[in-house]
């Protein structure tokens, strides 16, 4: 028996790889699964994704994204099994909600290393 020639393998940008994409609100989170061209940009995938369907307020142009918890650029290249996140904007600067916790830790006298600030 004839055994058929092998068939060339094409490893052009028309492999298709997994990713997630995750974004939430305290009220609700989505982690949406895709199949997404290899070589597409994390935009690309964000796009391709819909996830603006389910959060509209998510402004790509001042939002922070990454991957696996390290912030990105929407151009660089997401490999097989990444997870892109959407951050949310922070709504307290923490250094100034530490220095706060110090302060009041001070007043009641319960400061130390872990509270901040100096014991009396």
């Amino acid at each position: 028996m004839d055994n058929p020639a092998p068939m060339p393998h094409n490893n052009t940008t028309n492999n298709i790889i997994n990713i997630e994409i995750a974004y939430a609100t305290p009220e609700k989170q989505v982690l949406l699964e895709l199949g997404l061209a290899e070589g597409n940009s994390v935009q690309q995938a964000i796009d391709e994704s819909n996830i603006t369907q389910h959060f509209p307020d998510i402004d790509l142009a001042t939002a922070k994204v990454g991957i696996w918890n390290r912030v990105c650029k929407l151009t660089d290249i997401p490999k097989d099994g990444d997870r892109i996140e959407i951050y949310r904007p922070l709504i307290a600067d923490p250094k100034e909600v530490r220095r706060r916790r110090a302060e009041k830790a001070k007043e009641e006298g319960r400061a130390n290393k872990v509270t901040g600030g100096r014991a009396k």
